[in-house]
């Protein structure tokens, strides 16, 4: 039998049919992803073939061809990967200037990623209502920044509703990933889009600033107006998986365009001669922060490094 995998509790999955039946099934136990390392390797989005047991259980026996999935270094392992999701449209990525703040160096770390995947991105600001002049005048700056590289970017407060119809219209008959750390409004996003879901949602930590988390594995939602959402536990940091360093700046939309005028092919961007990106850094055509992330991608000796904000 083939079926959609719709949720993940970790040692099972929810499978559903063409039909709309629901099957709790399990993996063989000798089950592997040819060519891909991971701690999951059946992610929600993917089509499986599956065994019926008859009583409302299956063994999924094979995952199906996959148009894309986007995937992530495994927190704990650090040869080993997490696919956050399969099959997708594009990705949502929450992004929070305070209550908590999502570190520049996480957003490009996903971009980076996403890029490598083929996986388009749009960047959402959520809680709007929460920002003081300062904070909103940042957001502006971002999503200048954002914007300038041809990445969507929407401003809105999931909480008041603000900015939900332009979502509802972006996300209309197509396979969403929603992604961002704990505490960036990810079920507070869900509830209003999917009217009585009903989604939990907890305060921010008010001693640290941090999110807590709410969803604690991978679903996907049908949307009323057509197209689903695939909601993932809240992550701390993104860790890259398999990008090799030669390759790395090709997933830097701008110092992919400018590093064509390098003066050599293999040219790393930190130090060569005739390097256009460093001059494009000195001449404000490179934002700073963005070429602080690309140089931490470098330089991922350090398993930790990537849960540090910059």
């Amino acid at each position: 039998m083939t079926g959609i995998v719709i949720k993940n509790t970790g040692s099972w999955y929810v499978v559903r049919t063409d039909d709309g039946r629901l099957f709790s099934c399990k993996v063989k136990g000798n089950f592997r992803l040819r060519g891909i390392r991971s701690t999951n390797p059946v992610a929600v989005g993917d089509m499986v073939q599956f065994v019926d047991n008859g009583d409302g259980t299956g063994l999924i026996a094979e995952v199906c061809n996959r148009r894309n999935y986007i995937i992530r270094k495994a927190s704990n392992l650090s040869k080993q990967s997490h696919i956050l999701a399969a099959n997708v449209d594009q990705v949502l990525l929450l992004v929070t200037i305070a209550h908590p703040e999502t570190s520049t160096t996480f957003v490009d770390r996903f971009l980076a990623t996403a890029e490598a995947y083929r996986v388009p991105v749009v960047l959402v600001f959520n809680k709007t209502d929460l920002y003081d002049a300062t904070e909103s005048h940042r957001m502006e700056q971002l999503i200048g920044l954002y914007q300038s590289l041809d990445y969507p970017c929407i401003a809105c407060s999931a909480l008041r509703g603000e900015g939900i119809e332009v979502l509802r219209d972006l996300l209309k008959d197509k396979t969403t990933l929603l992604s961002g750390n704990s505490g960036v409004g990810k079920s507070t996003l869900l509830n209003a889009l999917i009217p009585g879901l009903e989604a939990r949602t907890e305060e921010i930590s008010l001693s640290h600033d941090t999110g807590q988390h709410t969803t604690t594995y991978s679903e996907l939602f049908d949307l009323p107006t057509g197209g689903s959402l695939i909601d993932t536990p809240g992550i701390k940091g993104f860790g890259t998986f398999d990008i090799e360093r030669t390759e790395l700046g090709h997933y830097f939309r701008e110092i992919f365009q400018i590093g064509q005028g390098c003066r050599f092919q293999d040219c790393t961007h930190t130090h060569e001669p005739g390097c256009a990106v460093l001059q494009a850094l000195e001449d404000g055509r490179i934002a700073q922060s963005r070429y602080n992330s690309y140089l931490g991608m470098l330089d991922d000796k350090d398993e930790d490094r990537y849960r540090k904000a910059y």
